[in-house]
């Protein structure tokens, strides 16, 4: 038995990649074994925990320099959510399809950012299976509404800009509804909501006295987010928006109240 199984692995993709590295390239067997397990997660990627919707892409790191050759540009593995599902079928439904791809394009950013990457426009073209000029395009329309967009263009040599989530808080602070906010961005009233209701919870744990990295873990998010979530209400700070924030953290105090009581 034990001698079948042996056989058996000795025929597979694997043994003969092993194979080839310890005869042709003389590497012993655990570093044969090594760089087999190196090579496998660079080529399979991590496929496990992708929900439907999403999917692995490769791209150049956000702090890799430029003007050099793609080919020695530094890269990592990004997790892209392309389709959200319901979060996208709303924007479709109430603004085109048009609004639902400028939508996408400000989703698929952030997440690069977020996970250390930077997307070029030829990188969103690929996976929304559109031209690059229609990007551009479509970048173009977003900039000119004053949304910031992280592509790989825009990181280069500069600080940076305000995201769509610090946005779409600004508006709020500045008093639009969520409807309006959501005309205005091409974002569904659920994701606006989602924006909000994280940016109400960092500035209740800060109210607490909680340091941005406390945040940060409590809230499973970025520190950069937690910090431009800070940095738009010093902004904006005035009376009118203090009222505003007060007002809707006694809601959010009031609702989890009602949680907990109804747990007890």
């Amino acid at each position: 038995m034990k001698e079948e199984i042996g056989r058996m692995k000795a025929k597979t993709a694997e043994q003969r990649f092993m194979n080839i590295l310890e005869k042709d390239f003389k590497q012993a067997p655990r570093v044969a074994e090594a760089i087999l397990s190196d090579a496998q997660a660079c080529l399979e990627g991590r496929s496990e925990g992708l929900k439907p919707g999403q999917m692995r892409v490769i791209l150049a790191d956000r702090q890799a320099g430029h003007g050099q050759k793609i080919k020695q540009t530094a890269m990592v593995e990004v997790i892209w959510t392309v389709d959200a599902g319901p979060e996208d079928y709303e924007v479709l439904q109430e603004d085109g399809r048009e609004a639902m791809r400028r939508h996408r394009i400000q989703r698929l950013l952030a997440e690069a950012v977020g996970q250390s990457g930077a997307a070029s426009q030829e990188d969103l073209a690929r996976v929304l299976s559109v031209s690059v000029r229609t990007i551009k395009r479509d970048c173009a329309y977003l900039e000119k509404k004053g949304i910031y967009l992280p592509t790989r263009g825009n990181l280069r040599g500069i600080g940076r800009g305000q995201t769509h989530k610090a946005l779409i808080v600004g508006r709020w602070l500045a008093g639009e509804s969520y409807d309006q906010i959501a005309r205005q961005t091409h974002h569904s009233i659920s994701s606006v909501q989602r924006y909000m209701q994280a940016f109400l919870r960092v500035m209740q744990l800060h109210h607490q006295g909680l340091a941005v990295v406390e945040i940060a873990l409590l809230l499973q998010i970025g520190q950069p987010l937690v910090k431009e979530y800070l940095a738009i209400y010093d902004q904006q700070e005035t009376p009118f928006v203090r009222q505003r924030l007060t007002r809707e953290l006694q809601r959010l105090g009031q609702r989890g109240m009602a949680q907990k009581k109804r747990i007890l």
